[in-house]
């Protein structure tokens, strides 16, 4: 075993729509794991990708009229643009959709079906598409019933409503390998991070008795079809599991990287809600195929919002692209792996936010370096004195702190804990700045006689801000890079044996150095985070009773001159198309006699689900209402249309009704 081969891998995504900030975390804490690995001495393989199959995806295609391949084809595509828009250094992007992958998952599943670890049966239970996971019914959060009692349906702990499903199915005999997965949790008691997670595993699922597990489905075809029996389709956890296997080359002609990389150190990271198939399903299916168990399995908690769980019907969901788009790469790095405590969810605020740009980064770091880069120019036009220890008083307890941070940040990169790690970096930052307070240097300067302890300042300070730059390197790339371009130094590419005093010699700073994280205002920009997370609310429509419309229209009676106000027009609808991201939402392009077409947006995708035979209708609107804001377009006026029971009906006029024609 080669203990500097190292593979990390991501848990590979459902690609069911928009990636947001919390897989954003998952994929660069993995990122920064694979960069700090590298650059302590490792050969490193890292892994990502997407989990390609099963009902919801086929659902999805159909509801766009497309297959399911060229579904997860777009979906893959804007996944891999996020990741590069992120930096993240991947060394394979896996599908499950790809033929080597399919070919070993079907091979697989007939070697277990071979020794017994497979066996067919019967599954009836509650499942939820969604979360592609079945449910008992006392797991469900919520329970439906009828006037009789009966069990109709529920919600499951994610949310989403689950459905009885009765059918035929391939099960894994978890049972039979139950006590062989607690000698090893026994034997490996630091296998599942952070501390209490295994505790909750062996509490939740083992003791209470390990039942087998369903990993066939007969009610959908988008999947890996069983050899032997290809009615069945490979259900998604043994499908998905072995994604990190065959993505080495495992059960493939050219194998090398799974010889090599398995045999190293493999490290998984998911987050918690998944912990449960990667620490049992996972070790059980290594076991029956005879292969060695990862190292490591880290859970995550979850980034959650003041109100609860990111959620589009909240409106407080939180796009990476958004964050990136507006302050740059780095702060995104740096702010979700600074903000999430080990083992607890994470609260994400827009105050917060831009509350660590403005004083971490702008205010502790940036500003370190501005003075630096300044003083040195002023003091040793632009040259960088010589190290020379001991100097001034205050010299060794600087170097003292920059050697204990820099244990400290090796612990905690070990121990993949974030923010501590930052937090070493950051107590290093604070001790150089009041290295500056203490030494007063602007004083040495009027002192010719004190020229060796300003050189020794000078030489101090750049072999600080040199330390940071590269314990930052596997966090914020950019600014590390900037930091020691500035100070007239090669970008970090080793944190091995990291030292203060071993300061290059001959250094030149530049001439005038340039603020790496401008300050923000905050007021300014927290009102722009507020309202791109609102821009992805869908507008829900309230449902009324007839006799709250009978209590609305009494309120509501209003004077004739109050009608004159409503300009209600004949408009022709000329487009019609989805709103993406939305299940009621339509956008209508129309000439309603203006100069340019208008847009309107109205939620009646439900009653027109052929909304194209909408295209030519001639309809009314409402003309002068305020133009406003949905799902990110912009709404010009309302669509006039009449309920009746559980249906809606737009209001058309007679074709030969000129567009723009005043309705009164």
């Amino acid at each position: 075993m080669t203990e500097k081969n190292f593979y990390i891998t991501t848990p590979i995504y459902y690609p069911s729509g928009k990636l947001h900030i919390g897989s954003a975390y998952t994929t660069i804490a993995c990122d920064v794991l694979a960069r700090y690995k590298r650059l302590m001495g490792y050969d490193v393989f890292y892994l990502t990708g997407l989990d390609e199959h099963g009902q919801k995806i086929q659902t999805k295609a159909a509801e766009a009229g497309i297959t399911p391949q060229e579904y997860v084809d777009g979906m893959a595509d804007e996944v891999k643009k996020l990741w590069e828009l992120l930096d993240i250094s991947y060394d394979k992007f896996i599908r499950t959709t790809d033929d080597y992958h399919e070919t070993v998952v079907a091979e697989v599943f007939e070697r277990l079906l071979a020794q017994d670890d497979i066996y067919l049966g019967e599954y009836s239970g509650w499942y939820s598409v969604s979360d592609e996971e079945f449910f008992t019914e006392s797991q469900l959060e919520e329970v439906f019933r009828d006037e009789a009692g009966k069990v109709t349906g529920g919600i499951a702990p994610s949310g989403h409503e689950v459905e009885w499903v009765s059918e035929e199915s391939y099960f894994l005999r978890l049972s039979k390998y139950a006590n062989r997965l607690v000698a090893f949790f026994k034997e490996r008691p630091d296998f599942i991070q952070p501390d209490g997670r295994m505790n909750e595993i062996v509490k939740n699922f083992i003791e209470p008795g390990l039942e087998d597990l369903a990993v066939s489905r007969t009610s959908f075809t988008w999947g890996v079809p069983v050899p032997s029996n290809p009615k069945h389709v490979v259900y998604v956890w043994i499908d998905a599991l072995l994604n990190y296997a065959t993505a080495l080359g495992y059960g493939q002609v050219n194998h090398a990287n799974f010889d090599k990389f398995w045999n190293g150190t493999v490290f998984h990271m998911v987050g918690k809600d998944i912990l449960r198939f990667h620490s049992i399903y996972w070790p059980i299916l290594l076991m029956m195929l005879d292969l060695p168990l990862p190292e490591r399995l880290i859970a995550h908690g979850w980034f959650v919002m003041k109100d609860g769980k990111m959620s589009k019907s909240k409106g407080n969901v939180v796009y990476p692209d958004m964050l990136v788009e507006r302050y740059g790469l780095d702060p995104l790095r740096y702010y979700l792996m600074r903000s999430l405590p080990v083992g607890s969810d994470g609260t994400f605020t827009p105050e917060d936010y831009v509350g660590r740009i403005n004083y971490e980064l702008a205010n502790d770091l940036g500003n370190l370096l501005n003075r630096t880069v300044a003083m040195v120019n002023k003091y040793f036009d632009g040259q960088v004195p010589t190290y020379a220890e001991n100097v001034t008083a205050f010299d060794a307890d600087l170097a003292q702190v920059a050697a204990e941070a820099i244990a400290e940040y090796h612990k905690q990169m070990d121990a993949v804990d974030y923010p501590r790690a930052l937090e070493a970096v950051w107590t290093l930052i604070a001790r150089t700045n009041k290295y500056i307070d203490e030494t007063a240097p602007w004083l040495l300067a009027k002192d010719e006689d004190k020229r060796s302890e300003l050189a020794a300042v000078m030489s101090h300070l750049v072999a600080s801000l040199r330390v940071v730059a590269h314990l930052i390197e596997p966090f914020m790339m950019t600014t590390s890079a900037a930091i020691l371009e500035q100070l007239g130094m090669e970008k970090a590419n080793s944190l091995e044996n990291l030292a203060l005093a071993d300061l290059p010699a001959d250094l030149r700073v530049v001439t005038k150095g340039q603020p790496i994280f401008p300050r923000l205002e905050m007021d300014e920009e927290i009102a722009y985070i507020k309202e791109q997370m609102a821009a992805g609310k869908p507008v829900v429509e309230k449902e009324w009773k007839p006799e709250e419309v009978e209590l609305t229209l009494n309120r509501k009676e209003i004077k004739f001159d109050d009608f004159e106000k409503v300009e209600i027009r004949v408009a022709e609808v000329k487009e019609v198309k989805k709103v993406e991201g939305s299940d009621k939402l339509l956008q209508f392009r129309l000439d309603a006699g203006d100069k340019e077409d208008r847009q309107i947006l109205s939620g009646i995708a439900k009653y027109y689900p052929n909304e194209q035979e909408l295209v030519g209708k001639k309809v009314q609107i409402v003309a002068n209402l305020k133009p406003r804001k949905m799902m990110g377009h912009i709404s010009q006026g309302m669509i006039l249309s009449a309920e009746h029971g559980d249906s809606v009906t737009l209001l058309t006029v007679d074709a030969s009704v000129p567009n723009g024609s005043v309705i009164g």
